[in-house]
């Protein structure tokens, strides 16, 4: 029954935050959430195919209302993230070592929270653009992604200091995630420590529930306070990081 209601919330989390509702907050709280249920890696891995189906939704809501030119310049390097991340997910999963995969997954999701503390303060830096700048944020966003889907914090760190308008900065954010997301998938798929198709496959009811948070995000954004909805995504974000940093693996 746990893990029934704890599937449900983290479909229902990735709509919401598709649906506009607490920025990629809501997202961040998936994994962590999905690895107090199950071991660490394969919460990486169910928690990818639902981030897929969703960023199907997000691309139609969002169609050519990105950047191409800043897209091409971080892809690349976050392409090669990705490679490495999956890389070191795929070492920790077959070797059983779930328990350090946590720690690092804690250690990301802290780096979440302690971003979104500081992140307001970004647009008033006085910043020179660099092109390596884009590199470095592809490539820590690639590798973030891959290892504990919990790469959005150094590419929208680099996006805020470009000061886009919000649709476009939505539309490259969503663009360059759901190819980021696809190019993560054969990595997932060629272990069964990580993505498990039975396991998936059980929980393949609760896929409906995202696009009725994407609706319900939508319909509510106007009405739920977004800053207070970010402030408790934030504390229960937190909270999942000490328990992800301290707690023994879920059996």
């Amino acid at each position: 029954m746990d893990v029934i209601i704890v599937v449900a919330i983290a479909c229902l989390l990735i709509g919401l935050s598709k649906g506009g509702l607490g920025g990629p907050v809501p997202v961040a709280l998936v994994t962590p959430l999905l690895s107090q249920v199950m071991p660490a890696s394969q919460a990486v891995g169910i928690a990818l195919p639902l981030l897929i189906f969703a960023d199907l939704f997000a691309l139609r809501m969002y169609w050519r209302q990105w950047d191409g030119r800043q897209v091409g310049l971080m892809l690349p390097a976050g392409l090669i993230g990705v490679v490495m991340g999956s890389l070191l997910l795929l070492t920790l999963a077959n070797s059983g070592q779930n328990i350090t995969l946590r720690r690092i997954l804690g250690m990301f999701t802290l780096l979440v929270v302690i971003y979104k503390a500081v992140d307001n303060r970004l647009t008033s830096i006085h910043y020179t653009p660099r092109n390596w700048h884009g590199y470095l944020a592809g490539w820590a966003s690639g590798f973030g992604s891959a290892l504990a889907n919990v790469g959005a914090p150094p590419f929208t760190a680099y996006m805020l200091l470009q000061n886009y308008t919000p649709k476009v900065f939505i539309g490259t954010t969503t663009l360059f995630f759901a190819i980021i997301n696809a190019a993560k998938l054969p990595g997932v798929l060629s272990s069964q420590n990580v993505l498990n198709l039975e396991q998936f496959a059980s929980i393949l009811w609760a896929v409906p529930l995202i696009p009725l948070g994407v609706w319900v995000g939508r319909r509510f954004i106007d009405v739920i306070n977004p800053k207070a909805f970010e402030t408790l995504m934030l504390v229960l974000l937190f909270g999942a990081s000490l328990m992800l940093l301290f707690s023994s693996p879920a059996a």
